[in-house]
């Protein structure tokens, strides 16, 4: 993998390839941002990079070093993943114990620890030392989804490079490229953080069924609650989707910002776009402000559920909310 196939994150993009181009690499990187932002894929292209044999600023992918990292079996590199819910002192111990015997070429020696902000109080304090007085060349690049989530002292000991989420018409594009289709993956990279997560959702066999519901419940339920309170008895709590309520909740506060966007003419933005002439004949039923606490509504429901509330209990109280706006 290059840079060139790693949507979007420029500037993350420029820092690297200008640190391979200037030879001037730092010793720990840690990538910060949100899941699905491209972090890992990042990573993979920098370390291609780092053993191409063509010695760029980007990799040629075609070199016998750039398909080791490829198919997964560099000597030199080693990958660290959270076993269980942390990355435990044992595992960092085992790394250390890896990076003290010479590489196999002449080059880096790379290791790259997966959900860093998971990592023990002892293996933090275990990787610390190893960042004070690291063996040369070895690389560490750390992914975390925040720079404040590791410890400060890991922090300043290494490179910062922040990421943030996809340019969403980029993803868009991508996706339809890859033959998916351009509604669900609208929605999808509406939901979603990076091109994997958005391609996961919409290959989803039920994510289709809840975008329909979705629609279903946003032209039934402002004006006939009854209604909606039922359909959402016969396609949502008695069926398989009751397990996806989460994500129906996040498509419904696009569907009502939808209705913002119709009321402040930005049609080109909605996510529903095959329902915006129903959407603009309806917006102004309401002002702004309602539409803004329905929205919120929805996002607070969508919290309730990940604090254990009963996604039934979250679901009809938000339907009861859209009803008193």
């Amino acid at each position: 993998m290059g840079f060139q196939q790693v949507l979007g994150q420029d500037r993350a993009k420029a820092l690297l390839q200008n640190a391979l181009a200037t030879r001037r690499i730092a010793h720990a990187y840690l990538f910060a941002g949100p899941a699905g932002s491209g972090r890992r894929e990042m990573a993979s292209a920098f370390v291609q990079a780092l053993f191409c044999e063509k010695n760029g600023n980007d990799a040629c992918g075609e070199c016998l070093e750039c398909r080791k990292v490829q198919h997964g079996n560099h000597p030199d590199l080693h990958v660290v993943s959270p076993d269980g819910a942390t990355v435990k002192i044992e595992q960092i111990r085992t790394l250390q114990k890896e990076l003290s015997y010479r590489s196999v070429g002449a080059g880096y020696k790379v290791y790259i620890i997966e959900g860093a902000e998971t990592m023990t109080v002892q293996a933090s304090n275990s990787l610390l030392k190893f960042l004070e007085e690291p063996p040369s060349p070895v690389v560490a690049i750390l992914l975390t989804p925040s720079a404040q989530a590791v410890l400060p002292t890991i922090l300043s000991r290494s490179q910062l490079i922040s990421f943030v989420p996809g340019d969403r018409e980029a993803l868009e594009n991508a996706l339809v490229k890859e033959g998916k289709s351009q509604l669900l993956s609208r929605a999808a990279v509406n939901l979603s953080s990076g091109l994997n997560a958005s391609r996961k959702l919409v290959e989803e066999n039920w994510f289709a069924d809840i975008r329909n519901v979705v629609i279903q419940l946003g032209k039934e339920n402002p004006n006939r609650f009854t209604a909606s309170l039922l359909q959402a008895q016969q396609q949502i709590f008695k069926t398989d989707l009751l397990e996806h309520v989460d994500v129906l909740l996040g498509l419904l506060a696009l569907w009502y910002r939808d209705m913002i966007y119709a009321m402040t003419d930005r049609q080109g933005q909605m996510v529903f776009p095959d329902q915006a002439d129903w959407i603009s004949n309806t917006a102004w039923s309401r002002p702004i402000e309602s539409w803004v606490r329905i929205m919120e509504s929805a996002l607070m429901a969508a919290r309730r559920i990940k604090a254990h509330v009963a996604p039934q209990l979250a679901l009809e109280q938000f339907l009861l909310n859209v009803r008193e706006g």
